[in-house]
């Protein structure tokens, strides 16, 4: 006869040795256990025994990685040797809702208490993997940086001589139309040759409209110009624009990450939380 019985909330099975003749309990730890690891200490327990098997009601073998837990909460037949014993695991001496409870509540102090011993050299871990990504990343960025930033000098430089070369040829243009209205022609020959001027404008605003669907603002066209001198130089210096753009993303990515590992661990806040506050 093989019995099944709960003492302080673990499961007690007792049965008989064969070898011996005496009856044997063994405490087993239905969350961790296994019923191959139960064989093995009945056996253990017994040099006499050669054979001892698990199955089903149905007759099908039980799997030895299969957890205590989930086999004693169905009848089952243990095999010692050649004498098969019929084992029904009584409900009412199962875990109450009571004990189940409290194991829940071990369980998760046991998890807490793992988190809490091991959470220091998991942050010190990441932290020193994030930190020599981060070098890793400098480092490739710094001569991308020296290139990107000669680039943009030569780039400005570009945009400033044409900004002053389109102040100049408004300066001459102004000088030519007084001199054409006060000293060679007077001012009813010349206002029609000035508002066609200022048409021809209007007409080359419009058409700047029509090719950059933008307003012709002064700050913007600048911009547009210096991207325009900008991606030029870089072409002809064999600057790789996109791999910059990715290292600075990667960079910034992991400086995020060191951030969120630091103050998340230190405040036991969570992500969302941080960035409320900041």
């Amino acid at each position: 006869e093989v019995t099944v019985n709960y003492r302080h909330g673990l499961p007690v099975i007792t049965l008989m040795l064969p070898t011996r003749s005496e009856r044997c309990q063994f405490t087993v730890k239905p969350v961790v256990t296994t019923v191959g690891a139960f064989l093995q200490d009945v056996q253990r327990e017994d040099k006499g025994i050669e054979r001892a098997e698990v199955f089903a009601t149905d007759g099908s073998k039980v799997s030895d990685a299969t957890l205590m837990e989930v086999l004693l909460m169905n009848d089952f037949k243990l095999v010692i040797n050649n004498t098969a014993y019929s084992v029904s695991p009584s409900v009412k001496d199962k875990l109450s809702s009571e004990h189940a409870t409290e194991m829940e509540d071990i369980k998760s102090l046991v998890h807490r208490l793992f988190v809490a011993l091991h959470l220091e050299d998991h942050q010190i871990r990441k932290e020193r993997e994030l930190l020599q990504k981060l070098d890793h990343l400098k480092g490739e960025l710094l001569p991308l940086e020296q290139m990107k930033a000669k680039i943009m000098d030569s780039a400005d430089a570009k945009t400033s001589r044409l900004l002053w070369v389109g102040l100049a040829l408004m300066s001459t243009q102004g000088g030519a139309l007084a001199w054409l209205t006060w000293w060679v022609y007077s001012w009813d020959i010349m206002e029609p040759v000035t508002y066609f001027i200022t048409y021809g404008s209007a007409m080359a605003f419009y058409a700047y409209f029509i090719l950059t669907k933008q307003d012709y603002i002064y700050p913007h066209a600048k911009d547009r110009q210096f991207l325009h001198y900008f991606y030029r130089k870089s072409k002809k210096q064999h600057f790789n624009v996109e791999r910059y753009n990715k290292l600075k993303d990667d960079l910034a990515e992991a400086e995020e990450s060191l951030r969120r590992l630091r103050q998340p661990l230190h405040l036991r806040l969570p992500i969302q939380e941080i960035n409320d506050k900041d």
